[in-house]
């Protein structure tokens, strides 16, 4: 998994050839289509990797960090999400710019399933436990959320300028969050 990501990474779905894989690996063609049915699917474990590891790379820092409300929590969190969106590395390119071209939108509701809406949804619920946020729908309000980070990630990893795309979006981001207090 280790010298697909590397390569998924460095080259992209499209320029990583499964010849490629497998000899940076060190296994038999046999061997790799054993544990996966084709590089469609070697793609969506390394995918689902990189996700799984930037998403407890971020909970154990929001869990570190010593944030003065659950709001700052979540906007903080917004924060260290967009700055990894800007840092390059497999998360940017295998799972905003490869991923939903090559595996679909699906591919992505499945990770944002998997490792964040019901974290965001328990981080809102306690905002508004908290008064920090005024009385709403967590769940209609945690789609949202996820709806428009999702198209800020896409945003930033296709800009030019990833960085002030990342500045622009953070800071709408955040008012709208702050908006939301009673």
């Amino acid at each position: 998994m280790a010298a697909a990501r590397r390569l998924f990474a460095a080259q992209g779905f499209d320029g990583t050839p499964a010849e490629q894989i497998v000899a940076e690996a060190r296994v038999t063609r046999g061997a790799l289509y054993h544990h996966f049915k084709d590089k469609a699917d070697l793609f969506r474990a390394a995918m689902a990797q990189a996700a799984g590891d930037v998403a407890a790379q971020l909970v154990d820092e929001q869990m570190a960090a010593e944030a003065s409300s659950p709001l700052r929590e979540i906007r903080d969190g917004v924060a260290a999400f967009l700055d990894v969106c800007v840092g390059g590395g497999d998360f940017q390119r295998i799972v905003l710019v490869d991923g939903p071209r090559v595996l679909g939108a699906e591919a992505w509701e499945e990770l944002v399933d998997r490792y964040g809406r019901s974290l965001l949804e328990e981080w809102l619920t306690r905002c508004v436990e908290a008064g920090d946020l005024a009385e709403v729908p967590t769940g209609a309000l945690a789609r949202l959320v996820i709806a428009m980070l999702t198209e800020a990630s896409l945003a930033i990893a296709r800009s030019a300028d990833p960085a002030a795309m990342r500045a622009d979006l953070g800071l709408v981001l955040d008012r709208l969050l702050v908006g939301l207090q009673p």
